[in-house]
């Protein structure tokens, strides 16, 4: 049985093809030796007590258009404005209307790191990533072998960039725990079907071992959210679909950053 992810996944490969074709990986490791390096993701998220991770998302498969983001280096200097940890940029084009273009508008435009949002299945996109300003990447594990898994975080690694691990239940964890990651991202979505439910956040983030970042991702849209999450054991929360219709990007971002930080103080004591 086909499921989302797999069909997803059939069409990045395709437009993969397309851009293969019209850059070499000669011409993208030669811009990836001519650029700035990456920021050190992972020790700002160690650092900070409470994470927002802000997206630029146009689209998703669930709910189609979302927002039309004219000018997402915009929306994204409101992001670094609330200050936001890091700023995601859905790159992927069928499904969430994203695009590289994005990517470069973004960088030009703010200091915060950036995570390259999209479906990573081949070597190509990773050098691809950090040519655009990438300083982290997704790799989601049920897209994975455990051999792709390993040479990818490797890869990223090699390349200055930090990977958010993102898993679905707790085996997906485990295999994720194999490779020693530093931040892993439990998705209360399940991308064989898309439904949406932040239970699978509050079961599995507390089994993540303490010394590696956990980020909730998914199906959050208020404050309150984002105070159980992070009395569950989260250091942070990604978040498109409330911050691109909501209005107040910039406020957001600041109230649940100030929320989740307070929330884990409280846990601690």
């Amino acid at each position: 049985m086909t499921t989302v992810l797999d069909s997803i996944v059939v069409g990045v490969r395709e437009d993969l093809e397309l851009r293969k074709s019209a850059v070499s990986l000669e011409v993208l490791r030669g811009l990836v030796q001519d650029a700035s390096p990456a920021v050190d993701v992972a020790r700002r998220l160690t650092t900070n007590t409470f994470n927002v991770i802000s997206e630029v998302k146009r689209a998703s498969p669930s709910k189609g258009h979302l927002a039309d983001i004219a000018d997402p280096a915009e929306l994204a200097k409101q992001y670094e404005l609330g200050g936001a940890a890091t700023i995601s940029v859905l790159t992927e084009a069928r499904r969430f209307n994203g695009s590289l273009a994005d990517l470069d508008s973004v960088r030009a435009a703010v200091q915060t790191p950036l995570l390259r949002k999209d479906f990573m299945v081949d070597e190509y996109q990773f050098w691809e990533a950090r040519a655009h300003g990438a300083d982290m990447i997704l790799l989601i594990v049920a897209s994975l072998s455990d051999q792709q898994l390993s040479e990818y975080f490797a890869l990223a690694s090699e390349l200055g960039m930090a990977s958010l691990i993102e898993v679905h239940d707790e085996a997906e964890l485990e295999r994720a725990l194999a490779i020693s990651p530093q931040i892993v991202g439990v998705n209360a979505r399940n991308l064989k079907t898309l439904d949406v439910d932040l239970a699978t956040c509050h079961r599995v983030i507390p089994h993540i071992p303490k010394d590696v970042v956990a980020i909730a991702e998914s199906g959050i849209s208020t404050i309150e959210q984002v105070r159980e999450l992070a009395a569950s054991g989260a250091r942070g929360v990604l978040v498109g679909e409330a911050l691109v219709t909501g209005g107040t990007p910039a406020q957001t971002v600041q109230e649940w950053t100030q929320a989740g930080a307070v929330q884990r103080e409280l846990s601690k004591s």
